[in-house]
């Protein structure tokens, strides 16, 4: 039997991350051979990570890469079951590789990116060898790579917490407006992870979720309306609608003679309706969007310039260098969206034990 030294054991640590009592198992256990034992350490950890298979990763973090020339970004979302875990230097690092490697390579599920190859293995071996190290259950859950086409450029953004994130692409009338506007994807993409738009436009609405939705807010401003009523206080306008899609030419048209009417009950001069009338058919407009302006992209106000939307800063934005530019994709990530969290109940589990 080797005699197994402390200088040993010090280099097997260094090597490895591994903790120090492991290190001195392993290297008894192979009879002091440095490479047995770092395999030894590496079947350990897929055995600790088998263990770890039906506890819940809810936590984590999100990586970003996004190409020097705005062509290509990756966004990748890695759980772990603790936020003190999200922090530790390790799982950021780790991170941090998966996201790079992913954009390297153009995998497009986590079982193609376990299997390319990685340092002197597989992506899956460094991975498995970290989530050791780590000592807590650690997935790649998912990501998502955007290339940009012909004339058109791409960006990201992560919050600073590491837990939202989004990707944004448009498409320009030239490259050189694609590259002028690349910057400016960058803060749409922050607009995305802080407004949380969930589709593009408004014309990708279902027709039947407007009605439905319609009615249910109606009624939702209609009932807290009462209450703002009974402690006397401003109530709530109930719009007639809640998306553009709704506000047919035929909408437009009764709104503008239901202004006109109004103008003339309140004896305004026709001369300065031309002043009065644009404005007042804007504010029904925005009364009667408001499902888009939470949940449709381009609709939503720019929080950068909540003067206008974002399709019409992008618009401008693009104006400003000659040319034109539209926004054809986004993505959105927030860590552990979706995924069901074990509660546990202490006192029911004791009840149940007393039983």
């Amino acid at each position: 039997m080797a005699e197994i030294t402390a200088a040993m054991v010090k280099e097997l640590r260094t090597a490895t991350d591994a903790p120090m009592m492991d290190c001195k198992k392993a290297l008894t256990e192979c009879d002091g051979d440095m490479e047995k034992a770092k395999e030894f350490l590496r079947d350990r950890g897929m055995a600790q990570t088998a263990k770890k298979a039906d506890r819940v990763a809810a936590e984590g973090l999100l990586g970003l890469k996004v190409s020097d020339t705005f062509t290509s970004a990756s966004l990748v979302e890695i759980n772990s079951e603790t936020d003190f875990v999200a922090k530790n230097d390790g799982f950021i690092a780790l991170v941090g590789n998966t996201a790079a490697h992913v954009f390297t390579t153009g995998v497009s599920s986590v079982e193609e990116l376990n299997e390319t190859s990685y340092e002197e293995g597989t992506f899956s071996e460094y991975f498995t060898a970290q989530v050791a190290r780590i000592g807590e259950k650690i997935v790649t859950r998912r990501f998502v790579t955007l290339n940009a086409g012909e004339n058109g450029a791409v960006n990201g953004y992560v919050h600073s917490n590491g837990r939202v994130g989004a990707l944004v692409a448009a498409v320009c009338d030239s490259q050189k407006t694609a590259d002028a506007i690349a910057p400016m994807l960058k803060n749409i993409a922050m607009h995305v992870a802080a407004m949380k738009p969930t589709t593009m436009s408004y014309n990708d609405f279902d027709p039947q979720f407007v009605a439905e939705e319609t009615i249910g807010r109606i009624e939702a401003i209609k009932t807290e309306n009462e209450e703002l009523a009974r402690l006397k206080k401003t109530v709530k306008n109930v719009p007639q609608y809640i998306s553009m899609m709704q506000l047919t030419p035929e909408v437009m048209a009764a709104a503008e003679e239901a202004i006109k009417a109004k103008l003339i009950a309140d004896k305004k001069p026709e001369k300065i309706w031309p002043n009065i009338i644009p404005g007042q058919l804007a504010r029904f407009v925005a009364d009667n969007t408001t499902l888009d302006k939470e949940r449709a992209l381009l609709d939503q106000n720019y929080v950068m310039d909540d003067s206008m939307t974002v399709a019409k800063a992008l618009s401008a934005e693009a104006a400003k260098h000659g040319g034109t530019a539209e926004l054809v994709e986004f993505i959105k990530y927030e860590v552990g969206e979706g995924i069901e969290k074990k509660v546990d109940d202490f006192a029911a589990e004791v009840a149940a034990q007393m039983a």
